[in-house]
């Protein structure tokens, strides 16, 4: 809804289209906000409660869904995650996700799910045969819990990864194990 950049000696801010029916409050805390990029903001928050009609669905993407990589299927591993963990109640459909190129990496996002979909993606680097299955089902693991534990609210803001959340993530049998190759690993950093 607001995005704010820095570069160099210039500031780049990008704001939704509902932003142009603000009135003045509304304008002075988006202001602080670009201004400090912290802090609380109840009139933002409740201002894109009230426009949630006026922000469009983006339209899914036709999903075509390809779970056996060159090393690892991950439709297997899904599976046998399912029963182990959650009693065959995921119904998530899986897959690998979309090569991308990019030079710098600051950050890889090694799975995801859609709730709008009902998808688990997983990254394409991770197939790879120095890739350990218990590190694929652990990501996998991670992805089904946010499709058992959908993300909370508290104070205003989501909250994706509750203390529920981790409590339970630790509950895979190779938690311990996955960190540390996932520390140590040098494609991923």
């Amino acid at each position: 809804m607001i995005s704010v950049r820095q570069k160099e000696n210039a500031l780049s801010v990008r704001l939704h289209r509902m932003f142009l029916q603000a009135d003045d409050a509304l304008i002075g805390e988006i202001a602080s906000f670009i201004r400090r990029r912290k802090g609380r903001t109840p009139l933002i928050g409740a201002f894109i409660r009230q426009q949630r009609g006026a922000i469009r669905k983006k339209q899914p993407r036709r999903l075509i869904l390809n779970p056996r990589g060159k090393h690892h299927d991950l439709g297997e591993l899904a599976e046998s995650v399912n029963q182990e963990y959650f009693e065959g109640k995921i119904c998530a459909s899986i897959t690998w996700g979309t090569p991308r190129m990019r030079r710098a990496v600051r950050r890889r996002t090694l799975g995801s799910y859609s709730i709008q979909t009902d998808t688990i993606r997983i990254n394409p680097v991770l197939d790879r045969k120095t890739v350990p299955c218990y590190f694929i089902r652990f990501i996998i693991y991670h992805e089904m819990l946010h499709a058992d534990i959908r993300c909370e609210e508290r104070g205003g803001r989501r909250s994706i990864h509750s203390a529920e959340f981790r409590r339970r993530e630790m509950m895979f049998k190779d938690y311990a194990q996955a960190l540390t190759w996932e520390r140590n690993s040098l494609f991923l950093n």
